[in-house]
């Protein structure tokens, strides 16, 4: 049995009190790979962001809001895991300030100053030890193979999970997962709950060999 951590949804940066940039992510990924883990006897921790999907009985949900948030509370969990799939879709900016208070309409146009939000796959995989491993998903919409795998070298991760926008908030998913040479390593369709499945059983013969 193997200690899995899981990141689940959406990020949420907030603009003032009441605004936030986010995206469309359901969770239902996430809480489809815990499923999986558990029904293939795992532990698991899920990291979650905003969500209205149910995760498993059995399963240790940690719930965050921000990229920021979903960083630090999965520095604290992963070094006690033997592996982390990265299913969340944290927001990549925010703004450089929060206003404190509802910014209201002055009929003039607003400006935005965004910065990056930390790559949270990035930042575990600098303490990544030597027995653990690192599935990552990419989200893609033009040359997907390629920008995939400038995301798992980035990333540092062992397996990419590539996958299209169709996937966003939807019941099925179409995805490839490539390994660190670029060949693929699975192909699966379907509904999300078989795919994750199909996933784990890929996870479970890559890891389980090469350690």
């Amino acid at each position: 049995m193997s200690r899995i951590l899981i990141t689940s949804g959406p990020t949420r940066q907030y603009l003032d009190p009441v605004r936030y940039l986010s995206n469309a992510s359901s969770g239902r990924m996430g809480a489809a790979m815990a499923s999986a883990a558990v029904a293939m006897g795992h532990q698991v921790v899920v990291v979650s962001g905003p969500v209205d999907v149910a995760y498993p009985d059995g399963v240790e949900v940690i719930r965050v809001v921000s990229t920021e948030d979903l960083l630090a509370e999965c520095m604290k969990v992963f070094p006690a895991c033997d592996g982390l799939i990265a299913a969340a879709a944290p927001c990549d900016y925010r703004p450089r300030s929060v206003a404190t208070e509802k910014i209201h309409k002055t009929g003039e146009s607003l400006r935005l100053e965004l910065v990056e939000t930390p790559d949270v796959v990035a930042s575990l995989a600098v303490h990544k030890k030597p027995s653990q491993w690192i599935v990552a998903f990419a989200l893609e919409t033009d040359d997907p193979h390629r920008r995939a795998m400038q995301k798992l070298r980035q990333k540092n991760a062992d397996l990419i999970v590539l996958n299209e926008p169709a996937a966003i908030d939807a019941q099925e998913t179409r995805v490839e997962a490539l390994d660190r040479e670029g060949r693929v390593a699975g192909r699966f369709d379907g509904e999300k709950t078989v795919v994750a499945r199909e996933l784990l059983a890929l996870i479970e013969r890559q890891f389980s060999r090469s350690r």
